[in-house]
């Protein structure tokens, strides 16, 4: 499972968003194990959608891009994107989308997902920091298989920093192909 979860549950409920409907398509033809495919229709969306876009819009699609790259410097750049768009989007358009979602359970993935940029490039404050962030977000992840697999990651991530391994995670989100 990926850390994406957050916005894949977005997207599962976005029937009347032909964007959201857009990624939902992408992402499983990358589970498909189309990666090129879906890298290149987050790519036009992301053309449409522009960096003034929807913020939900922006969030979801940075935050699926950066899972299409092995590269951690590129992924790191989508991380961070997805981040800031996350910061623009309120409550208001993400329970436009679906009721049962709220914005800060956006958080604990999307700093988990700097946190492990940041250390796979050898950047081991910047990682402690985003780990730090997503903890602090933690509580509030739901006591199901997504929350307990971003709480795992976290503890494989801290545990990695500890180390100082720039390795790729054997569970890490990233490209089929």
């Amino acid at each position: 499972m990926s850390t994406t979860t957050t916005a894949a549950t977005a997207t599962a409920s976005a029937g009347t968003d032909p964007t959201m409907d857009a990624m939902g398509r992408a992402v499983v033809a990358d589970r498909a194990g189309d990666t090129r495919a879906a890298r290149r229709q987050l790519l036009e969306l992301w053309s449409k959608t522009g960096v003034t876009g929807d913020p939900l819009h922006r969030c979801s699609l940075a935050h699926y891009l950066a899972d299409l790259h092995d590269d951690p410097a590129q992924a790191l750049a989508w991380d961070v994107r997805a981040l800031d768009a996350a910061d623009a989007v309120t409550e208001q358009r993400v329970q436009e989308h679906h009721a049962g979602l709220h914005i800060a359970g956006f958080y604990p993935s999307l700093h988990l997902n700097l946190a492990d940029d940041y250390r796979r490039l050898g950047s081991f404050d910047a990682a402690t920091e985003h780990l730090d962030a997503a903890r602090t977000y933690a509580p509030g992840l739901p006591p199901d298989a997504y929350g307990d697999t971003l709480r795992t990651a976290l503890d494989e991530v801290a545990e990695a920093v500890a180390r100082r391994d720039t390795t790729r995670r054997p569970s890490a989100p990233g490209p089929t192909t």
